[in-house]
């Protein structure tokens, strides 16, 4: 053997044994098992399911601007203080809201376990509020916790207007025990027993749109009279039956407080693919007071008619028009459009003519108003989400 191969066989000994050590020295961590989230497509769009649970979620919402315009009285325009001279003028009535939304579905033995939650953060005319809309739990057809009324739900609101509540059709938000009937074939039926609500505008004006300004049917009486006052609670009975061509609902409720009833019949019609249309009449007693949770219209009865026109995928026409025995007229139109996919911009204009309230039982007083005819308007810019 001969020097240089002596000298390789060396260098190749130590660069093994080098080799072997560096090797011992070098321990790879195995990789924790990544648990990923799950898509559940068995409730819509957007849910997955909570990591190690066999519950659904859902997370949503929408980011809303209005900016509202016009006489007091109608959708409205806000009343200011001049503050150079201290006059009396209108001014824009400005909000902002972010509502988030959140929705779990699970499947149990004794149907499917639900929840719904809505909390409103709003910022209007630079004051801030916080509205807890909704906050219940559905197992199959039982509901609990707060709500809107199925009065006003099983019906279905008014119209695809902003301000719907010209001549108003109900109190909206409230607790509640309800148990919905499915029977499969386009029928349903509800039973809700209900605690009304303490007069908060919020919940008050549902579906109505800046919300924290007073309308001028709620000043003929105190709502804080609509929360139950011993352990009766309101009753809302209801049967509806719908179809391709559209339905038919009726709601009737009993006011524990002071031992009204009323009650509300609508009917749908899908005039075609882009044009429905809906008719919707109220009836109510006033033998102790004139309004009330269920009847705040004035005077015995109150219609409301009104449709929607799909132009094209962007663009969509509502209308309604409304009507009390009191003689207060309601007219209410806009154009919502489509910007992009979630992102609508609606521009409305509503007349309101304030008819003569009748004498209001509670307050004792005939009650009117300073401003017979009132012209109003609103523009909305809101993301869902």
């Amino acid at each position: 053997m001969n020097i240089k191969s002596l000298l390789l066989g060396s260098a190749a000994a130590l660069i093994a044994v080098s080799g072997a050590r560096a090797a011992d020295a070098v321990v790879v961590a195995e990789p924790e098992p990544a648990e990923y989230v799950r898509i559940c497509d068995v409730y819509g769009a957007g849910y997955f399911y909570i990591p190690g649970t066999e519950t659904c979620l859902r997370i949503g919402g929408y980011v809303r601007y209005d900016a509202s315009f016009g006489d007091r009285g109608s959708f409205n325009g806000r009343e200011a203080v001049d503050v150079r001279n201290g006059d009396f003028q209108r001014a824009w009535n400005k909000q902002a809201r972010f509502a988030l939304r959140t929705y779990t579905g699970q499947e149990t033995e004794l149907g499917t376990l639900k929840t719904y939650t809505e909390t409103r953060f709003n910022y209007t005319n630079g004051a801030t509020g916080v509205d807890a809309h909704f906050a219940w739990v559905q197992l199959g057809g039982l509901r609990i916790g707060a709500d809107e009324s199925a009065y006003d739900t099983f019906s279905g609101y008014a119209g695809n207007v902003i301000n719907d509540t010209l001549v108003p059709y109900g109190g909206f938000g409230t607790n509640l025990i309800s148990y919905t009937f499915d029977a499969g074939n386009g029928f349903s039926a509800i039973v809700s027993l209900e605690q009304g609500n303490n007069g908060d505008v919020g919940s008050t004006l549902g579906t109505a749109g800046i919300d924290a300004i007073k309308p001028r049917w709620l000043e003929t009486f105190d709502l804080d009279t609509n929360v139950i006052d011993s352990y009766v609670p309101h009753v809302v009975l209801g049967a509806k039956f719908t179809q391709g061509w559209g339905g038919i609902v009726g709601v009737v409720a009993y006011n524990s407080n002071y031992e009204e009833w009323a009650g509300k019949l609508r009917v749908d019609v899908n005039v075609n693919d882009a044009f429905s249309v809906f008719l919707m009449g109220g009836y109510g007693t006033d033998d102790h007071v004139d309004r009330n949770f269920y009847k705040p219209w004035g005077g015995n009865w109150a219609v409301w008619g009104g449709g929607t026109y799909k132009v094209n995928e962007k663009t969509e026409l509502n209308a309604q028009v409304s009507y009390d025995e009191n003689r207060s007229l309601g007219v209410a139109a806009n154009v919502a459009y489509t910007i992009v996919p979630g992102f609508t911009v609606t521009g409305e204009v509503d007349y309101v003519h304030e008819g003569r309230f009748g004498r209001d039982d509670y307050l004792g007083t005939w009650t009117g108003i300073d401003k017979k005819n009132a012209v109003g308007g609103i523009i909305r810019f809101q993301r869902n989400f």
